[in-house]
């Protein structure tokens, strides 16, 4: 059985699991609304400003279920993710992260897109394509050469086969046994969108300029956004497959700023619901890759200005 996308009964026992701070608001009953007659321009504004503030997103803590029709983990039966790996270079870690995603106890297809490494890593995902005991659900795709982070996720979005999109990083910082409270708000018809945050969880541990920079930038998307996140730039995104297809056409970015623009993007859906989930969090050092980019001055001027008006 396939994923249902309509959205599942839940009964007493769920609603006492499922510990929200607040209910989600209907944004397309905020945004739906048609101009009035006799409203002036700067009433518009003042309202579309409102409009804005009032956008939030779900910050949950979801734990496994027991409802009829889902599994002890809280997966329908007959359940399947399609799992989105962005690799440049990461042939230290990439096996097993690729272990880890196919042990983590969610059924997942994973797409592996290869940004043309030069360590590698490319030969490495060849040699596993080929001795991977279920080749159905495992894809390797090559760029010829470095594109970018954005160009390599959207190389992988035009691949997904299932109802729901994961986006998981090469490297070993986070954990992919955090995917079942990340899928729950969606099975349990309460998000279309998921992002994880490090910062809610309290046993998460980050690097304090990392951290800083982090936030920084996570402030300056809300503004620009109306949502209430605590870490855009993360790396666990999980999507309702038709978000995915409605957004990844108009995706520009190539590289690190496709973060701000997916949360961009997926902000200006009417009607979009966004949760907010905890997750465990390893943090790499310095010297050890990818927390370098936060050496780059103001990150690319904070995105170029967080992609200016898209």
């Amino acid at each position: 059985m396939g994923f249902r996308r309509e959205k599942p009964v839940i009964d007493d026992r769920m609603s006492e699991q499922l510990a929200l701070h607040e209910e989600i608001p209907k944004l397309a009953e905020q945004h739906g609304q048609t101009e009035q007659h006799g409203q002036t321009s700067d009433e518009r504004d003042h309202s579309g400003r409102q409009e804005r503030r009032q956008k939030s997103v779900d910050h949950a803590v979801f734990e496994p279920s027991g409802v009829d029709g889902l599994s002890s983990d809280g997966l329908p039966s007959g359940f399947l993710a399609s799992v989105v790996i962005p690799v440049y270079n990461e042939r230290n870690t990439i096996v097993q992260i690729v272990e880890r995603v196919h042990q983590c106890g969610v059924p997942c297809e994973i797409i592996l897109v290869d940004d043309g490494s030069t360590d590698g890593s490319g030969e490495l995902l060849s040699e596993l394509c080929n001795t991977w005991p279920a080749p159905s659900r495992l894809t390797v795709v090559q760029h010829a050469v470095n594109r970018g982070k954005g160009a390599a996720l959207k190389t992988g979005f035009a691949r997904v086969r299932s109802d729901v999109v994961i986006v998981q990083d090469a490297d070993l910082e986070y954990d992919p046994t955090d995917y079942w409270k990340l899928l729950q708000p969606i099975v349990n018809g309460r998000a279309d969108v998921v992002f994880d945050s490090r910062f809610q969880n309290a046993a998460g541990r980050s690097l304090f300029w990392h951290t800083l920079g982090n936030r920084m930038l996570t402030t300056l998307s809300n503004l620009r956004t109306g949502l209430h996140l605590t870490d855009m730039e993360t790396c666990y995104k999980v999507f309702r497959r038709e978000i995915v297809e409605q957004i990844a056409p108009s995706l520009r970015e190539t590289g690190f700023g496709i973060e701000p623009e997916i949360t961009a993007r997926v902000a200006r859906i009417s009607g979009v619901r966004i949760a907010e989930v905890p997750v465990s969090y390893a943090v790499r050092s310095y010297d050890q890759g990818k927390n370098q980019m936060s050496r780059r001055p103001l990150r690319s001027l904070v995105h170029r200005t967080l992609l200016k008006s898209l």
